[in-house]
């Protein structure tokens, strides 16, 4: 009898797990179904009935007006892209090799960096310090360096990392390796970086992430509109429409130029974030082993 009161329960518990998930799943996906509902409807439509799920009234113009001349689209889908895929690699690989070496019980300093790293976390130098270093002392406005180099080591990856690493690396492995000649970085290169794929795969997805998302540092250091980065040209594309626009009304001219400016903002949306949206699918599973780190000590 208490055996069939237990399996009731836990029945009765999967049931409402599930229904949780499912309600909290549906919540999650409802504003990307209404930004690309938006971005598929006419502007009037949403000025004047709001969003839908299904569009009232279909229209591709939001998209036109973005793609109206796409080689500035397809040149700034390059720069981010090919940005994103460098800095994500060199990001990798040198907050792989801090966090091993910060790992490491037998480097004497390892407890002194790890706390200079996270004190950057608390205290920081300041925009404008920062800005007159990438921009006069190294010498980066207007170049490609500008837009990868700020985000290659990020404080909370490398003390990310260095846990992982902690948690998957035991000493007697690296014990073992040393007994059988290897070096510091073929230990790394061989033993370490296969144990902690999934820890490369979070801090990956996060590099990744910031920099396909960044458009701050194309607004602080980049002039040259054919070296813009994705967001910022989107964002900037939609700024010089209503500026004109406002000149043309001043001026009493008669044409005025009036993009759908709402639906225009939500196929930005979608055109950034598709990419994005394409490729978690493939290293959630990596993703949530490796986020998870350290939350059960084994």
């Amino acid at each position: 009898m208490g055996l069939n009161m237990q399996s009731k329960y836990v029945i009765f518990f999967n049931i409402l797990a599930y229904l949780f998930v499912s309600i909290m799943t549906i919540l999650c996906v409802l504003p990307f179904l209404i930004i690309i509902s938006g971005s598929l409807t006419d502007n009037t439509s949403i000025a004047t009935s709001g969003y839908h799920l299904i569009p009232r009234v279909f229209s591709l113009e939001a998209y036109r007006t973005i793609f109206q001349f796409p080689e500035g689209i397809l040149q700034a889908y390059a720069v981010t892209g090919i940005n994103t895929l460098v800095g994500t690699t060199l990001g990798l690989f040198f907050i792989s090799m801090a966090g091993y070496v910060l790992s490491r019980k037998d480097f004497k300093y390892r407890n002194t960096i790890s706390f200079l790293i996270y004190f950057t976390t608390i205290f920081g130098g300041g925009l404008i310090p920062w800005y007159i270093m990438v921009n006069n002392v190294l010498k980066l406005h207007d170049s490609y360096i500008a837009l990868c180099y700020p985000g290659l080591m990020t404080p909370f990856l490398i003390i990310l990392m260095r846990t992982f690493i902690i948690h998957s690396f035991p000493d007697e492995m690296y014990e073992a390796a040393k007994i059988d000649g290897a070096g510091d970085f073929r230990i790394y290169r061989s033993i370490v970086l296969p144990i902690i794929t999934p820890g490369l795969a979070t801090v990956g997805l996060f590099l990744a992430l910031n920099y396909w998302n960044d458009w701050y540092l194309s607004s602080m250091f980049i002039s040259t509109p054919s070296k813009y980065e994705l967001q910022f040209y989107l964002y900037n594309m939609l700024n010089s429409y209503q500026a004109l626009n406002q000149m043309l009304s001043g001026s009493g001219a008669s044409v005025v130029i009036n993009p759908p400016s709402e639906s225009v903002k939500l196929a930005m949306a979608v055109i950034a974030t598709g990419p994005v949206l394409l490729l978690f699918p493939f290293v959630q599973r990596f993703f949530v082993a490796g986020i998870t780190v350290g939350a059960v000590k084994g």
